[in-house]
Parts: structure tokens; sequence; C-alpha cells
């Protein structure tokens, strides 16, 4: 990262995000929905009063510091609030998500969860202890869902369904149809992780200042902020809260250029960094529980996609994938399967839409003229996308005058 010639991203920052996390092939093949799930996380730690007066460090010194943590244990809960702007339909959110009780799917498994927590409020409880046992728990008034990583196994547990969902080794396996099937055996659900994301991402497009302290989590903090320098991002800054003492990340919030709340806001309201207990990775299927194997999908194709999926794969059905600009403003063009054929080649595909998705994407849609032709930019707080009438789809972290502009020179 470059962000100016005093912080310049050191080698060990880059390594920062090493252990990317594997959750994209879990989302929604919609543009916009599937950003949202993407956007996993996060919430208004509760600070306590008055900042602390911590010795000056530069925005380099705290990366640094950042880079060089050890820390591979702690436990803790993470509050967790998105605000992306989107409409709720609740069959749309059924019809995504899956579940038992028609027998297509497991409620247990991680990308079942996922898009729940796409807007909204959550309370985690987290525990890790090295790479090889992770532990993340969604807490619910009268249930709770857990996905733990332990060695070989992954489990993931709804206490509301009495459900199991269980992968060894990595969780790779392959189906019936080619393709690659993985289990997310570590979601994205803490400030470090998007922290690894956004300072991988950061170029000379981004600045990044120390901008004082606070207290997270009753811990004494330096308050790191990454700002975009290019016009037309939605993203307007990210602050991201490090341990003065340990160099974790303890919060993080990202704020829309458009001003209002935090679109994403995650943070630790209880942290501890001491090795937990062994058996807080251990896991029996509790008995009459349903226990699905990843190798042996519900649905008999090798897929455990969430159940109306299969509705989706001609929108997914994506042929080619060009990137216009760089940094924060980059717009990734990828050619529909409609992509060159006119506007009635694609109707076709839009009728085969389900009707709950179809309201879905137009009450997020704006119609849009230009050189292009027309289409529709479908929006969040954060991600935009214009889909034309074409099947081409422009999106990214922009306005929509920037996708436009991005879609007339395209032509």
């Amino acid at each position: 990262m470059a962000p100016n010639d005093s912080t310049r991203t050191t080698e060990e920052a880059k390594d920062l995000a090493a252990g990317r996390r594997k959750t994209a092939r879990y989302l929604v093949p919609v543009a916009v929905a599937g950003v949202a799930a993407a956007t996993i996380g996060l919430v208004p730690a509760l600070a306590a009063s008055g900042d602390p007066d911590l010795p000056k460090i530069s925005a380099q010194e705290l990366i640094e510091k950042m880079a060089a943590s050890e820390t591979q244990q702690l436990s803790g809960t993470v509050k967790i609030n998105t605000d992306l702007g989107l409409p709720s339909f609740g069959g749309l959110a059924g019809s995504l998500t899956g579940g038992s009780g028609e027998g297509e799917g497991s409620s247990a498994a991680p990308d079942a969860k996922l898009t729940e927590l796409a807007t909204g409020t959550h309370t985690l409880r987290i525990a890790a202890d090295g790479p090889d046992r992770q532990k993340v728990s969604i807490l619910e008034d009268s249930s709770e869902y857990s996905l733990i990583h332990n060695g070989d196994d992954v489990w993931g547990y709804d206490s509301a369904s009495n459900e199991v969902f269980h992968a060894e080794g990595d969780g790779q396996r392959e189906g019936e149809d080619g393709k690659d099937r993985r289990t997310p055996d570590d979601l994205p659900t803490t400030p470090k992780d998007l922290a690894d994301e956004v300072l991988k991402a950061a170029d000379d497009t981004t600045s990044v200042t120390v901008d004082g302290t606070s207290q997270v989590a009753g811990r004494d903090a330096y308050k790191l902020v990454v700002k975009p320098k290019q016009e037309g991002s939605t993203v307007g800054s990210i602050t991201i809260a490090v341990d003065a003492k340990n160099g974790v990340p303890l919060k993080f919030t990202l704020n829309p250029s458009s001003g209002g709340k935090a679109v994403v806001d995650v943070g630790f309201t209880k942290v501890d960094f001491s090795r937990p207990a062994a058996s807080t990775f251990d896991f029996t299927p509790p008995k009459g529980a349903k226990v699905t194997e990843a190798d042996e999908p519900a649905d008999g194709k090798g897929t455990r996609a969430p159940k109306g999926h299969e509705e989706f794969e001609g929108l997914g059905d994506m042929g080619g994938l060009d990137v216009i600009g760089e940094g924060w403003t980059s717009i990734a063009k990828i050619e529909g399967p409609g992509a060159g054929q006119g506007a009635d080649a694609t109707k076709k595909e839009k009728g085969d839409v389900p009707p709950e998705a179809q309201q879905f994407l137009d009450a997020l849609g704006d119609k849009v003229e230009g050189k292009f032709g027309s289409g529709t930019v479908f929006k969040t707080r954060l991600v935009n996308a214009l889909m034309t009438d074409d099947g081409t789809v422009y999106v990214g972290a922009v306005t929509k005058d920037a996708l436009v502009k991005a879609a007339n020179e395209g032509k």
C-alpha cells in the first residue's frame, strides 16, 4: 500500500491477507445480492467513554504492528450490523437460503446461513486456537447456529432444526457435475478478516492515516483510517481500531460516501486473548439430529447450493470478465449469455427469474439509457450494478454515473 511516501505497504502487510476467505462461491448469483451476502458483517462494538492517551504512532508503524502480530488464540463476542439499503422480502429470503422443512439441503450447511447475516444486527461468539481450530456461533433469541473447524473436521449445527452438516479435510468436494464444492472452514466474522482484505486491496489510490485513539471492549486502540483518493467511489472511509498492545484489529467500520450511518460495522464487545479450552472445539451430533455429509448432498446432484439456486443459474452463466479502471473505482464488466444479441434475447433469460427475485431486483433498480442502449442500475449503499438489456453487467463499489460512463465507453 502506498497511500503516500510515508505510508508504503511492507511485504509483511501484504501477508496479512494470505488467508483469503472462501465465501464467494456461496453468494446468491445476482451481482448486488451476492455482494450483500459477501459483506457479512459488522457492528457497533461498545466503546468505553474517553479516548486513551497513547504514544504517537505513524500509519506505517501501525500497519507493521498489525503485520507482526502473532496472536492466534482468542475468544470473545462480536456484534455485527449491516445496512446495505436492501429491501426485505420474506419469501425471497426463504427461497435463497433453503431449509430442512421441505427436504432440500441442510439448514446446518454454512451457505444456508450466510445470507442471514447480509442485513440487520447479529451477535456472534467466536473462538480460535491457531489455524486448525476455530468456532463461530450465531446467537439468536431461542436458538444457536455453530460452525466448528477442528483439525480435519468441519461441523455445522443448527439447534433450531436439530440438523448437522459435516465435511472432512478442507471441505472440498467435487459434485457429479464436475464443479468444486467447498465448505468454508473460516468465515469473515472478525475485524481482522475485513482489515486484511482492505489492506491487501489498497494501493496508490488510497490514503492511510492514524486518527486518534479509542477504547474497544475495554482495550486501548489506535484508529487507522483508510480513504479512497479517487472520485466516484461509494466508499467514504474505513476505520480500523487496532489493539495498542498486540496489533489485533478490534473494530472495523465502513462509512459510505453518501453519508449516514455505517454500511458495515463489526467489533468486539468482549475479547480474551488467552488460549480457549480444547473442549470448545469438540462436537458430537446430538441424539436424533439429522446429519448431512458434504459428499452426500440432499439434492442428489453433487451440490449443496441453497434452495432456489437452480432458478438463478441462467443469471450466473457469465461468459467473460474484464476489469475497467483501478483502485476504488474499479468496475467489473461481465459478458452475459445475451451479450451482443440484443434486448429480445435477454428477455427470455429474465423470464426465467422467480417472481419474488424479480420483485427484489425491480425494487433496487433505476432505468438508465446511454450510448450502450438501455439497462437497469441495481443499487445498494455500497455496491451498484448496471445490467444492460443485452445481458452485460457492470458492477463495482462506484456511483451510478460511473457505471453508465463505463458502459458508454465500452461501446
